[in-house]
């Protein structure tokens, strides 16, 4: 089933006429060079900026034809530097209950983070591993994945890529900005090069 389709996407001078489609169970690995505008590309698909002309589509309905909090909590950007809230793990976890998260999911916590660990007090992989956990309560069906491991170890590397495989294994699909040449064949992920 097709998840998310771009077409002819502009927003110049970074990209122009971009298409891509996006397909249920799929990761797509997007690469080129720094500056390129591949988070700008990101963040126009996640209706964050705008574009010159061009139009996204969620499994075949317009982007335009949704209220942008719904489009947005079926289509979530997470950022290469996770955003904390202010507060412990599990107040992180449970404000997103006010994004229309059941209450019976919001108490649980990223295993091997502390529930009364204070937020910013965590490590880069910690912190990336919760925003992670907070994206996924909110079941979206696509992630913009911009460099989510671009500061971790390689350990906390693979573990958010098996999260993240898993995630998707599971009925979701994933757009994934990255350096690492070797991430595609690791995640059995189609390359797509930018732009």
């Amino acid at each position: 089933m097709l998840y998310l389709q771009c077409a002819g996407l502009t927003r110049r001078p970074w990209f122009e006429g971009f298409e891509l489609e996006l397909e249920e169970r799929e990761i797509i690995v997007l690469a080129g060079p720094s500056g390129s505008g591949k988070t700008t590309l990101l963040r126009a698909i996640a209706d964050l900026d705008p574009v010159d002309s061009g139009e996204v589509f969620l499994r075949g309905a317009e982007r335009m034809t949704m209220a942008p909090s719904e489009y947005r909590s079926k289509v979530i950007y997470m950022h290469q530097t996770p955003v904390r809230l202010a507060g412990t793990v599990r107040d992180n976890v449970a404000a997103i209950t006010g994004l229309g998260v059941h209450d019976s999911r919001a108490p649980d916590t990223p295993p091997g983070l502390g529930a009364d660990q204070d937020a910013n007090q965590l490590s880069g992989g910690e912190a990336q591993r919760l925003a992670l956990h907070r994206a996924l309560l909110v079941d979206p069906d696509v992630l913009l994945l911009d460099e989510p491991t671009a500061a971790l170890d390689p350990d906390a590397a693979r573990g958010l890529e098996a999260t993240i495989q898993d995630w998707v294994r599971a009925g979701h699909a994933a757009l994934w900005v990255a350096h690492d040449p070797e991430l595609a064949g690791r995640l059995g992920a189609r390359m797509v090069r930018f732009p």
